[in-house]
């Protein structure tokens, strides 16, 4: 008889399906991605650098972590998350520290994406990017938090309580007073209730009114300039919000303050759109 022919034993059987199943369990367990090893403290790495706040704020980063562009944060393509790294701007050497927490940037020739708080610290917000040098670093020893706000502080002013109208008292042999008919007056018109806005800046340099005013719509989606009234030459007012109460234009002022560095709270101006200034270089700003 034939070799070909000869029975398949049944033991024979369930030893290639075992062998088939390991095979496959093997296979499947080299896909799982290993845990990347830790970055070696003191290796550096020196590229572009960018930024990202809106509207990325918010939403769960590669970590799993909720993203909060106040945080001293980063994203890196390959360094292992809650990795720390000191970023120095090469253009002007200021530093800040950040960890690692998301994935990116995914754009061709830059290394880092940080946080708005970092790009803030080592000045690169209004370039949007920056060459920096990273340089891996040991965890602090006690994590980095936001500044504190800055306190608004808002008095009320208390209403004045309702008095009970005089009376009279009855004078000894007077005659009696005649009652003297009422009059109906018609009540005064109340003014409508004032409205406010931010002011980032006045520049006489129409054209770095016009720069301000477009980092600050990217920032908080309503920015205008506004040429201020009654002086010649005009002074370019940058305006951040509009028809605020005055509380609702305090707080904003203190954001568009950590941004701009300076922001009072202003009348809202008469002419609301936004007007595009002519980009002729002038004197410096004046705040």
């Amino acid at each position: 008889m034939s070799v070909f022919r000869r029975p398949i034993h049944a033991g024979f059987v369930w030893v290639a399906l075992a062998a088939t199943f390991i095979a496959g369990c093997g296979h499947r367990a080299a896909r799982v991605n290993a845990p990347l090893a830790p970055a070696r403290i003191g290796s550096t790495e020196t590229g572009v650098a960018s930024w990202y706040g809106f509207p990325y704020d918010g939403r769960r980063a590669a970590s799993g972590e909720i993203y909060d562009m106040r945080q001293l944060t980063a994203a890196h393509r390959r360094l292992p998350f809650q990795t720390w790294v000191e970023v120095t701007n090469l253009s002007n050497g200021k530093q800040v520290d950040v960890r690692i927490n998301d994935r990116g940037p995914f754009v061709k020739g830059r290394i880092l994406d940080l946080s708005q708080a970092a790009a803030r610290d080592i000045d690169m917000l209004r370039a949007g990017t920056a060459r920096v040098r990273l340089k891996v670093i040991p965890p602090p020893s006690t994590p980095l938090r936001e500044p504190p706000r800055e306190p608004v502080e808002i008095t009320a002013v208390p209403a004045a309580a309702p008095t009970a109208p005089a009376t009279e008292a009855p004078i000894a042999g007077a005659e009696p007073r005649v009652p003297v008919p009422s009059v109906t007056t018609t009540p005064a018109r109340v003014p409508p209730a004032a409205s406010y806005a931010v002011q980032a800046g006045a520049f006489s340099d129409s054209g770095r009114a016009e720069s301000l005013r477009a980092v600050l719509a990217d920032l908080f989606g309503e920015a205008r300039v506004a040429p201020s009234s009654g002086r010649t030459p005009p002074l370019w007012r940058v305006i951040v919000g509009r028809e605020m109460t005055r509380e609702q234009a305090a707080e904003l002022a203190i954001r568009v303050r950590r941004e701009a560095g300076t922001a009072i709270v202003v009348p809202e101006p008469e002419s609301s759109p936004n007007i595009t200034p002519n980009t002729s270089p002038d004197s410096a700003p004046k705040h």
